[in-house]
């Protein structure tokens, strides 16, 4: 599996949060209290959803199962204006990210592993302490061995 090497440029995120960690992984109750509501966000770039994971700086040095980090469930907007009560704003910065095509289930950890412990060690790219992505798109459907999504990994050169 190679990765794309994209450039983005700063985005606006609408979208809630919470905080969890792996060992007490939420992240299907943020889904289901975002996505009944997510129609509330009227000046949305795009269908696709985003979430994304905000690690502090040490997040992968000190890594454990039960360190807290913040889960997102959010769609890219065009501006701030509006902002549905209840939800958040971020801005998601610019940089460079190794872009995964992924199919299967969004279970499967198995990317995970091959992305940070294959794929990184061995590219020139060191992990970028900005947040991590999936774009849900068209493709992506829940659970489901045929979904079909991208995993964004910040990254910069060695």
């Amino acid at each position: 599996m190679t990765p794309d090497i994209k450039s983005i440029i700063t985005k606006n995120l609408v979208g809630m949060k919470m905080t969890m960690s792996l060992a007490d992984y939420k992240v299907g109750e943020l889904w289901k209290s975002f996505m009944p509501r997510r129609k509330e966000i009227k000046n949305a770039w795009a269908d696709e959803l985003i979430s994304m994971s905000v690690y502090d700086a040490s997040h992968f040095i000190d890594f454990t199962p039960t360190r807290e980090f913040e889960k997102w469930a959010a769609i890219e907007v065009e501006d701030f204006e509006n902002v549905p009560r209840g939800m958040d704003r971020f801005v998601l910065p610019d940089g460079l990210y190794a872009v995964f095509h992924y199919k299967g289930l969004s279970t499967d950890n198995s990317v995970y592993q091959y992305i940070f412990g294959t794929w990184l060690p061995a590219s020139g790219f060191v992990l970028d302490n900005r947040p991590h992505f999936e774009v849900l798109g068209a493709k992506y459907k829940n659970n489901d061995p045929e979904s079909e999504e991208e995993i964004w990994i910040p990254i910069r050169h060695k």
